[in-house]
């Protein structure tokens, strides 16, 4: 019996430090916010290389096109498809709700509406937040930028990096761009450190 119980509260503990191990499920530890981490476990072969968009919007495609320019600045060539694939993830979020938002037309008359105008009608009055008692993150609006090639013949990952920056929407692709000069400053060997974000 003592056994049993001795097992069980070994287990617990296991669970437990693979829980703080990992804040969020799902959410890789990666790098803290401003840092950027290269793993180059070779480094990155002068064959071609596709650079692909898991998320395709805008700004995905203008820090494609850095990382493109950087590639073939290693004597790479570049595409779409063929070669080496190199998965790209571009995620921007701002869970404060940024500083663009006019709150002043809920229930009132928007900046757009013409005189003598019916005002909308007002929205409850329910908070928007976290229902969890967790408090929300107060680090301002997040641009994460994840790297990750995968060798042609069998889809080895032979390169990753990722970074991330604070930044405002407007300033996102500089942040964006500079991260990704960081990264490729320093491609061909493993590193963790500043990734250079614009202030």
């Amino acid at each position: 019996m003592h056994i049993t119980i001795a097992f069980a509260a070994l287990w617990l503990l296991a669970a437990a430090s693979q829980a703080s191990a990992q804040p969020y499920p799902g959410v890789g530890a990666g790098p803290k916010l401003g840092e950027l981490e290269i793993k180059a476990y070779q480094k990155i072969p002068k064959a071609k290389t596709a650079v692909q968009l898991t998320s395709d919007n805008h700004l995905a495609r203008e820090l494609r096109r850095q990382v493109m320019i950087r590639l073939s600045q290693r004597g790479n060539e570049v595409g779409f498809s063929g070669g080496n694939v190199m998965r790209m993830d571009v995620s921007y979020y701002d869970l404060l709700g940024g500083n663009d938002r006019s709150i002043g037309t809920i229930g009132g008359q928007p900046d757009y509406a013409p005189p003598g105008s019916n005002p909308r009608p007002a929205l409850p009055a329910n908070p928007i937040g976290r229902r969890d008692g967790l408090t929300p993150s107060t680090a301002g609006p997040t641009l994460r930028i994840s790297l990750t090639l995968y060798s042609r013949d069998g889809g080895k990952v032979l390169w990753t990096a990722s970074g991330s920056c604070t930044a405002q929407a407007e300033k996102s692709q500089m942040a964006g761009e500079a991260i990704i000069n960081r990264i490729f400053d320093s491609a061909d060997k493993n590193a963790a450190g500043d990734a250079g974000c614009p202030l």
